[in-house]
């Protein structure tokens, strides 16, 4: 989870789905994983995390299967023309 804390007024939020604001005149705002201020020299945050998220589409063995099938050669058939 993130948290945060804002030095003005020294409230600590957490980060979660909805909009939390510190209500001090630097207005700092939690939002999932994304911090706002108006002066952000006057937030710090105390925990965070990354998420890990994966490009990857495909698993490990459909990987496998499209690197095997890449190294194929085409194999070229000679028809006798009449």
């Amino acid at each position: 989870m993130l948290r945060v804390r804002c030095k003005e007024c020294n409230t600590e939020l957490t980060g979660n789905s909805k909009v939390q604001f510190c209500g001090c005149p630097n207005q700092m705002r939690v939002v999932d994983d994304k911090v706002g201020a108006v002066d952000l020299d006057q937030v710090v945050m105390l925990d965070s995390y990354k998420k890990d998220q994966s490009k990857n589409v495909l698993s490990q063995s459909d990987l496998a299967y499209q690197e095997a099938r890449r190294s194929r050669k085409v194999r070229k058939l000679d028809f006798e023309v009449r």
